[in-house]
């Protein structure tokens, strides 16, 4: 709470300088006893209803709902911000309340019990002082009371009563705040401490161990004492001025329990005493001199285990000597950097945390080789060494937790309009602690240590122990500590491989199971170094392939194959390419000179010497050196693996999987690599081909020769400089790019001069700064100059019989009726081509010819690829080559598009689109050429010809703004087959005119486009719509559709349907709004609308209502605004109905997408109101309703100001007189004007849903002279009433305030229903 709860009544008659509202507040505090008495009396009635009833002792137990685990949260902060808040006076009433309570009556442990004792410890928090003196003395006389009542059994009773169970709960609680109050209370709490642990109720010693930690906690921990919402306490005379005060992170003045000699004393006092012995009996169990059952073990382990959580933040971290040999050679000192937690440990003292962990390694062997099946006690042995190793105060679960809760408080407390950082005192204060437990949980980098080693060797037995539970809590430790400590996976990793090893004969099944566990979290943790050391992934990945051959493994086990496949999908996942040559750069060496001369802030250590620099120069070459060898280690030790015939297949994939990631693009695959993958095209396996494709994709790009470029300045080829800033668009510098026929390269010469740039963005909107272009084509590569792995790919290519088995597996249907063109396929042949030029065309091509002339689906899909790859792979070849290419190429796609079926139209169009992606459109010209063939001939129907236009759209599309010429010649050849009978071409021919005209772009520094324009396209196709939009309305035209093609009207329908779907397709594509001219086919789109609904006409209707939709959607520039409000007056005077409506429709998403626009044109407003309030009047109830809603909408966005003389309008239409005849009413176009009236003030109305504006009652109570009107303006005020109802009666209160009493009581007749029995 933000408020002190301070009884500030007696203040107003000793000051004089207070305002009328501080002296209310002063008064009004009187009340605050009242108000905390009241509140603790609630919450002991909500600990009464939560009582845990029971039929038999036997039954309680510790577990806990969500519900309860809620409620006690709540309960115990609730409380203790409250009674924090106090002042001393009511704080003393307070806790003799709860005092009272809790000691009046003895409560259940589990439900209520913990409540009362969360109750009373936020009570004792609050003052420890006072609240010890009251519950330490009764808690402990009544449990030493009973203890010494029954001495003689009573140590040994299973069960005991109630009141001491219920004492001890209380006082374990109560504790758990400043440890220097507890200091006075020493005797009598050491004396109850060393009774009750020592008990044989589970509960009870469970209990007397919870007061054993959070009496230490209390002792040794450093925490804040006091969260008071101002620093000092309250202000002396005046609280009230302290209310709602943001805590001043300049000034918080933190009180913090730091432990002093006292209190540490203590400490190691109870731990000699209760710790000590437990230990010792421990050791005689393990050494077999005095056995322990198991209950007894238990209950010496949680009496260690709760030793170490209370006073872990005292104990000193193991020590030891470090572990030779794992450290990475360096000049720079990698030890582990130790953050300061406010402790200094004594050395004096005895270590027990060390005690704690040689004991606990000793009962480990002992219950692993005499008791295994003790699960209970080895998972208290694993959170005991858990402890041990990273244990300092505060568990990582423990933070997160509080971390969330501290971060929801924050922002349900936050109030940003007071700024940042204005929080409340104790919300910083909880932030402080929370910083100093993260330091607390700092220890990755820790130094990896023999006392470590051996720990980890003995959670290694447990991880791969016969229980699974066991093994898999042993596990995330392992896990856990290996992302710890630097380097111990060097130490971990081989010995876990061990296990895995076929020459483990020895191993069993769950001993396997627990090793593959263990890499299982190596591999899953973020933190893990192991693998970016070649050493461990030289080590791992081989010995996981291995593993395969053990005599264990067995892959009809469904749980060992999921693990294995777990593996390697965390290794894919997880794994990053590891670096082999590092190189630090001269810039680097010199900015960190600079850094180590620096005086802010001065470095620890002396800037390095030269020699010192060229050492470290000298250890990195070698470094680089042994990565190289490390990784052909690697890869030749996979490669054994696969040569090994007795290997599982599933391993064999595994092999094949690692191998593949090995790929990389600093450092070649050794040839034998190059060969397995090359052999592997051909496989048995279809995933063994598949990675075996990626694969090579990758190594050819590992093998592709490096080219020389040069520099070229677009001004000498243009002869034209570069114009300043930047101009988009086609401009006299970039023209040579542009695609010409009349200059297209057919001769050696005539390719030679062209200069040719690839990338299709280069110069469109300005040049680089530095061009650079391939100079020329590449040599042919010679046998004798190819490397390894070159000639390993070349021989295999060159081999018929291995050309013709992998064409044959690469038709091969891999997922019946789900196969798409493969980009992995793409590439391998891209990069064959590339890198061997047309070395492999004679063998390939009687192949390309083959399939090329079946239709089957899978045969086509692979000349798909094959054809991308070659067109793409020859972007350098020479001219000769190219030339002898295309005259072979085009016949054969030709023979294949005559082939296309339904399921490889889609493959032919990714082809062509993927082989003209990044090239330069003038050293395509053949295959340009070729798909302008007349691809709309008719020959094969309506799917080839829409077929043939997608496969020519799909290239001309990549090529953008560089065939222009061809947009030209495209367009011409369209126009005049625009009347297309059949859907499918018309849609086709819809996209493509979408990219026609993609470049047609108006904007700010862009010059025309020499592309086709839009605005000349659609002037041309409006003349031969004359025919329709010189009708007042389109008729069905079923027998316009079977005229003969010169009928013009038929044909304009036909032209429609095409231009339909031509503004469908560009309405989400392009990269402007429709142009003038496109907004001159609005008047046509609204005469479509209104055509009966005929399955015949159907299509086109629907059409005409989406294109309608998206053209409202677009954005207006200012200067087509007259247009659009010219077409929507023109529609609103047809004859027809349903285009009325339509133009309300269009008008309402118009304005709503481009309201800022019209709102910058007065005039253009005038005209949008004028022509709602027209339609407001039409003769059509559905018009007149539908603009009722478009006036609501205007109004509410306040597009339309609501001003004096729209209501005098409204008003004016709605007092129109009626006829005396209710009959005659209705039948007379008399009533339609009072019911636009009627419709307008419910639009204003309407339009304020959740406010009362000063016009709003009176135009409420204009519309209730119309409730007895005729149909439909009775229904219109009904419907408008109860809108106004529900949405303003929420806030009713607030808004009656706007009428006045005459005004509500006309109201309230209107809108409450008369009663049947009044």
């Amino acid at each position: 709470t933000l408020v002190p709860i301070v009884d500030s009544s007696s203040t107003p008659s000793c000051r004089d300088d207070l305002t009328e509202l501080e002296k209310d507040l002063c008064f009004a505090s009187a009340q605050f006893e009242d108000f905390v008495l009241q509140f603790l009396d609630r919450c002991f009635a909500l600990i009464d209803s939560s009582a845990l009833e029971q039929t038999r002792d036997e039954t309680e137990t510790d577990a806990q709902a969500h519900l309860d685990s809620l409620l006690e949260l709540g309960l115990s902060s609730t409380v203790s911000t409250v009674l924090t808040q106090c002042s001393s006076d009511i704080y003393q009433v307070a806790l003799q309340k709860v005092y009272g309570f809790a000691t009046c009556s003895t409560f259940e442990t589990c439900v209520s019990g913990r409540l009362v004792a969360d109750v009373c410890r936020a009570a004792a928090k609050c003052h420890p002082a006072e609240a010890l003196r009251l519950f330490v003395p009764h808690c402990c006389s009544v449990i030493s009371r009973i203890t010494h009542s029954s001495m003689g059994s009573f140590r040994v009773r299973r069960k005991l009563d109630k009141e001491l169970l219920w004492n001890l709960q209380l006082l374990s609680e109560v504790t758990r705040v400043d440890g220097e109050q507890l200091l006075k209370y020493r005797g009598e709490l050491e004396r109850v401490l060393s009774v009750c642990v020592r008990l044989r109720c589970k509960r009870a010693y469970a209990l007397a161990c919870s007061l054993l930690e959070h009496l230490l906690r209390s002792l040794s921990h450093i925490y804040p004492t006091e969260y008071r919402s101002t620093a000092g306490g309250f202000h002396a005379q005046l609280p009230i001025r302290d209310w709602g005060r943001a805590g001043d992170l300049a000034a918080l003045d933190v009180r913090w329990h730091v432990p002093g000699p006292e209190e540490q004393d203590w400490v190691f006092q109870l731990l000699s005493r209760l710790l000590q012995p437990e230990l010792e009996h421990i050791q005689a169990h393990a050494s077999g001199g005095q056995p322990m059952s198991r209950e007894e073990l238990l209950q010496s382990l949680a009496v260690v285990q709760h030793c170490m959580l209370g006073a872990g933040s005292l104990l000193p971290p193991l020590e030891g000597a470090p572990v030779p040999d794992l450290w990475v050679s360096s000049l720079v000192d990698l030890g582990e950097t130790k953050l300061h937690i406010g402790v200094e440990y004594d050395g004096c003292r005895d270590d027990h945390r060390a005690s704690i962990c040689r004991s606990m390694r000793l009962l480990l062997r002992h219950v692993l080789e005499h008791s295994e099946d003790d699960t209970k006690s080895l998972f208290v042995i694993i959170q005991i060494l858990s402890d041990v190793l990273f244990f300092r105060g505060i568990h990582r679960r423990e933070f997160d937790s509080r971390w969330r809760s501290f971060t929801l408080v924050k922002k349900s407390l936050e109030n940003r309009l007071l700024g940042r950082k204005q929080h409340i005192r104790a919300l910083l204060i909880d932030r402080v602690l929370l910083q100093h437990e993260m330091r607390k949980l700092v220890g990755e980098g820790s130094e990896y240590k023999v006392v470590h080693q051996e720990l980890l060797g003995d959670l290694l037995r447990l991880c791969t122990s016969t229980y699974s539970q066991v093994r898999s809590r042993a596990q995330t430790l392992l896990a856990s500590a290996l992302a710890t400590f630097s380097f111990a996976y060097r130490d971990v990793v081989p010995r876990i491989l061990q296990l895995l090893s076929p020459q483990h004969a020895d191993g069993t099944q769950h001993q396997f199971k627990g090793a593959l566990y263990c890499l299982l979290a190596l591999h899953g943790s973020p933190l893990h170094a192991g693998g970016r050391d070649w050493d461990c992934v030289g080590q791992v990945w081989p010995a996981l392939v291995r593993c395969g051959l053990s005599p264990v493994v067995s892959l009809d086990k469904p749980s060992l194959a999921h693990l294995l496949d777990d593996i390697i999908d965390r290794i894919h996942r997880q794994h990053h390419t590891v670096g082999i040559y590092f190189t630090v750069t001269e810039g680097c060496v010199k900015m960190a000179a600079l850094l180590a001369r620096s005086d802010r802030p001065r470095p620890r250590w002396e800037p390095p010497s030269a020699a010192e620099l060229e050492e470290g120069l000298q250890r990195q070459r070698i470094r680089n050196v042994v990565a190289a060898r490390k990784y052909e280690k690697l890869v030749n030790d996979l490669l054994d693996c696969l040569e090994d015939r007795e290997l599982p297949w599933k391993f064999e994939y595994m092999a094949a999987d690692l191998l593949a990631l090995q790929l990389r693009d600093d450092h070649p695959l050794p040839p034998d690599g190059v060969l397995y993958f090359t052999q592997s095209l051909t496989h048995d396996s279809i995933h063994i081909r598949q990675v075996a494709i990626l694969a090579m994709g990758a190594i050819l790009k590992q093998q592709k020769r490096p080219l020389k470029k040069g520099e070229v300045k677009p001004s000498k080829i243009s002869g034209v400089q570069d114009e300043d800033g930047v101009t988009v668009g086609d401009r006299q510098d970039n023209r040579w790019l542009q695609f010409d026929s009349s200059q297209r390269p057919q001769s050696p010469g005539a390719w030679r001069r062209l200069t040719y740039v690839e990338k299709t963005h280069l110069g469109y909107s300005r040049w680089p700064r530095q061009l650079l272009l391939h100079s020329q084509s590449p040599e042919d590569l010679t046998y004798e100059d190819m490397t390894q792995g070159q000639k390993v790919v070349f021989e295999f290519f060159s081999d018929g019989l291995f050309l013709e088995q992998l064409l044959a597996l690469l038709c091969v249907e891999e997922r019946k009726g789900r196969d798409t063109f493969n980009p992995r396929r793409f590439c391998l042949f891209k990069g064959l081509f590339r890198n061997y030029g047309d070395a492999f065309l004679p063998l390939l091509w009687p192949h390309l010819e083959r399939l090329a002339d079946s239709p089957q689906e899978s045969w086509q899909r692979c000349v798909c690829e094959i054809t991308a790859g070659l067109i793409r792979g020859s972007k350098l070849w020479s001219f000769s080559k190219v030339d002898r290419l295309w005259k072979g190429l085009c016949p054969l796609i030709r023979r294949a598009l005559s082939n296309i079926t339904m399921e490889t139209y889609t493959d032919w169009g990714t082809c062509i689109a993927t082989a003209c992606e990044g090239r330069d459109p003038r050293k395509l010209h053949w295959l340009l050429e070729l798909l302008m063939e007349s691809p709309l001939s008719g020959d094969g129907g309506s799917f080839r010809d829409a077929s043939l236009l997608y496969v020519l759209q799909g290239g001309l599309v990549q090529q953008q703004w560089r065939v222009a010429e061809l947009l030209h010649r495209l367009l011409a050849y369209l126009e005049p087959r625009l009347t297309q009978v059949y859907k499918d071409v018309r849609e086709r021919i819809g996209s493509v005119l979408t990219y026609i005209f993609m470049m047609d772009v108006s904007l700010p520094n862009t010059h025309p486009t020499s592309s086709p324009h839009v605005a000349e396209f659609v002037g041309r196709v409006l003349e031969r719509l004359e025919p329709l939009t010189s009708e007042a309305e389109i008729h069905n035209h079923v027998q316009e559709e079977n005229a003969p093609q010169s009928d013009e009207r038929a044909q304009a329908v036909k032209l429609l349907k095409t231009v339909l779907k031509w503004l469908m397709a560009s309405a989400g594509r392009t990269f402007t709004t429709p142009v003038q001219q496109q907004l001159q086919l609005l008047p046509l789109l609204f005469k479509i609308a209104p055509v009966e609904i005929d399955e015949n006409y159907d299509e086109m209707k629907q059409d005409a209502r989406t294109c309608l939709s998206l053209m409202s959607q677009g954005l207006l520039y200012p200067e087509h605004v007259p247009l659009v409000l010219a077409a929507l007056e023109e529609m609103a005077a047809s004859r027809w109905w349903h285009a009325r409506f339509s133009v309300l429709t269009y008008l309402q998403t118009a304005v709503f997408y481009n309201l800022f626009t019209l709102l910058s044109l007065p005039g253009q407003v005038l005209r949008v109101r004028a022509l709602v309030l027209r339609l407001l009047q039409d003769e059509q109830l559905e018009v007149r309703v539908m603009a009722g809603t478009t006036l609501s909408g205007l109004l509410q966005c306040c597009f339309l100001p609501l001003d004096a003389r729209l209501q005098q309008q409204l008003q004016a239409l709605g007092r129109t007189r009626l006829p005396k005849a209710r009959a005659e009413a209705a039948a007379s176009a008399d009533l339609v004007r009072p019911h636009a009236g009627v419709l307008g003030l419910s639009a204003c109305v309407l339009s304020s849903p959740y406010q009362v504006p000063d016009w709003m009652p009176q135009m409420l109570m204009e519309l209730s002279r119309h409730l007895n009107d005729p149909q439909p303006i009775e229904m219109t005020v009904k419907k408008t009433l109860s809108e106004f109802r529900r949405t303003h009666q929420d806030n009713w209160q607030q808004h009656r305030q706007s009428f006045t009493d005459d005004q509500l009581l006309v109201l309230t007749d209107l809108l409450l229903s008369p009663c049947y029995y009044a």
